[in-house]
């Protein structure tokens, strides 16, 4: 039986220290039916040059504009047929069979449509890395964790998380993805630009009935914060775009309640900064919850009520994983999970 296509996909912005120091792995991958394409987002600097000299075997398409994670990686799969495809860092090194484990995973379930590697961290390969560790979850208000990384604190990679099991979402730092679904379900949502799109799939994913899986027997390697500056556009997409994300997906009854308490925790976190002296911290805050109210009166497009709450689904810790960190002080994901109070 032939094998299915893979077609890795690197979205690239002003990339080209990576591309030099990774490509490499990438192209010693030794999965049979590979195809490498580097989509690159409207760099400014020389890395389609670089490609061009450099690497005549890997696909190059080029878009005229940046528009971010979200937007770069669906109009660039547009333009790549595939069975499946991988959304990969530009700054990930990968190891030489690294495709195999979930290939092989997901074409004997195909109710899994995401899947991806363990992600442990380029600098200190012994820890887990931030983008998703060893398999993404979710707590009942939407914040999101990882096994093996809870909010900053990154845990040592002792084995603990060997098994392959359902998660909540998978990292798109390197994301497997049957390519039919991710065109079923419209991609990612471009207005996201960055940050927390993965997750939204994900979530919709599992509302279209399919599953997300993490293989740890695949592992790669991740530098992080590789094109986006820590800072204020950063917190500002990542709290804009959670919010955002809870008002899709949630049911009608499960947001009248919880996008309220999630406002009030954001604003403790904002008014903290401030009064810490980060006042571009509480400022990104302030812009995030003004897109979300913007989002409410002014919708992109009718979206029907969830049908299913987010308790039902995969990957969800039914407490509160900032109640365990703050006050309880549990900073591992195996004890905050065994936690019930």
């Amino acid at each position: 039986m032939a094998l299915p296509e893979v077609a890795v996909v690197i979205l690239n912005f002003n990339g080209k220290l990576h591309l030099e120091n990774f490509l490499p792995s990438v192209m010693a991958s030794t999965y049979a039916n590979l195809r490498v394409v580097v989509a690159d987002n409207a760099s400014t600097d020389d890395s389609v040059a670089f490609v061009q000299e450099n690497y005549p075997l890997i696909e190059l398409i080029t878009h005229p504009v940046n528009e971010g994670f979200a937007g770069g990686y669906n109009w660039a799969l547009k333009r790549v047929q595939s069975d499946y495809y991988v959304l990969l860092n530009s700054d990930v090194s990968v190891t030489p069979g690294w495709i195999e484990p979930i290939i092989q995973l997901m074409e004997k379930d195909r109710s899994v449509a995401a899947c991806q590697p363990k992600l442990l961290s380029f600098h200190q390969p012994i820890m887990f890395e931030y983008a998703g560790a060893s398999g993404g979850w979710i707590d009942t208000l939407g914040y999101p964790f990882s096994r093996g990384r809870v909010f900053d604190v990154c845990e040592k990679d002792m084995r603990q998380y060997e098994e392959s099991i359902p998660i909540f979402w998978a990292s798109g730092a390197a994301m497997f993805v049957r390519a039919n679904v991710y065109h079923e379900l419209g991609g990612l949502d471009a207005s996201f630009f960055a940050h927390q799109e993965e997750i939204d799939l994900c979530w919709r994913m599992q509302l279209a009935g399919y599953h997300i899986m993490i293989c740890p027997q695949s592992v790669v390697y991740h530098v992080g914060a590789g094109t986006l500056p820590r800072g204020g556009k950063k917190v500002f997409l990542n709290f804009r775009n959670n919010l955002i994300m809870l008002c899709k997906n949630l049911t009608r009854k499960e947001k009248m309640w919880k996008i309220p308490v999630r406002v009030f925790l954001d604003a403790i976190s904002a008014w903290k900064g401030l009064l810490t002296g980060d006042a571009k911290f509480f400022t990104a805050i302030f812009f995030a919850h003004l897109s979300v109210v913007k989002y409410f009166v002014f919708p992109h497009k009718e979206r029907p009520e969830s049908p299913k709450p987010l308790k039902t689904l995969e990957g969800v810790y039914h407490g509160s994983v900032v109640w365990q960190y703050f006050i309880k002080q549990h900073r591992h994901f195996q004890e905050i999970i065994q936690k019930k109070g």
